[in-house]
């Protein structure tokens, strides 16, 4: 008997074995962020199988608020068989995924990253720029962990024109005068997937884990 129930709106981000049966899942809920738990079955399921990029509607329940948990998993939408059919965009969205699961603290609220990730998953199909697509999640993810980008005016003098830098320490934009005796420390501008990238890596070492996989092959990747 469960004392403990959640329920919410999710996207099946991680399913790994647990046993021969159940696998251990990650849930990227919208009212309660990361939820972990066991799908009893899982890995036999011959109906409705639970799979990664499935969104849909969740139950957790345990008997202690420490606990594992277990999961109900009704999926209304396979959102990742259309990525399947592009390596590319499939790569972006098991980047997403891994950055989400190893990098946001358990149950805890991001309606807005949530629904990014979405629109992301629907995009990302139709549109003719997957990566600008990746980008600009990447961008509303940082935001969350702590660094907003603000690239509207140099954090130095407050103009406007001439932003060619950007401030590792604050995000903000930073103009071609103010960099000038900077330039080693800044990031160029605009924005992209490398500079992205180093944020991350500054969040990582802040949490002392290490860059989760999928994105470091991301930035491999990008890089050959």
């Amino acid at each position: 008997m469960f004392f403990m129930k959640l329920e919410s709106d999710g996207i099946l981000i991680s399913l790994r074995p647990f046993d021969e049966v159940n696998a251990v899942a990650v849930v990227f809920s919208r009212d309660y962020g990361i939820m972990r738990g066991v799908m009893r079955g899982a890995l036999v399921a011959k109906k409705d199988k639970p799979l990664v990029g499935q969104v849909g509607a969740v139950s957790w329940g345990a008997r202690l608020d420490t606990a594992m948990g277990v999961f109900h998993w009704e999926a209304e939408k396979n959102m990742a068989a259309l990525l399947m059919q592009n390596p590319k965009c499939l790569g972006f969205m098991n980047a997403a995924f891994d950055l989400i699961a190893n990098l946001l603290p358990e149950r805890e609220s991001y309606q807005k990253l949530y629904d990014a990730t979405l629109d992301l998953l629907r995009k990302m199909p139709v549109s003719n720029d997957a990566a600008g697509e990746y980008l600009n999640w990447e961008i509303c993810l940082l935001g969350e962990l702590g660094y907003a980008l603000d690239l509207t005016c140099c954090s130095g003098c407050g103009r406007r024109e001439n932003l060619n830098f950007l401030s590792p320490r604050t995000g903000r934009a930073v103009c071609d005068d103010c960099a000038a005796p900077y330039v080693s420390r800044l990031y160029r501008l605009p924005i992209d997937l490398g500079t992205t990238y180093k944020f991350l890596q500054n969040i990582c070492m802040a949490m002392d884990v290490k860059m989760p996989n999928f994105r470091a092959v991301l930035q491999t990747k990008k890089n050959n």
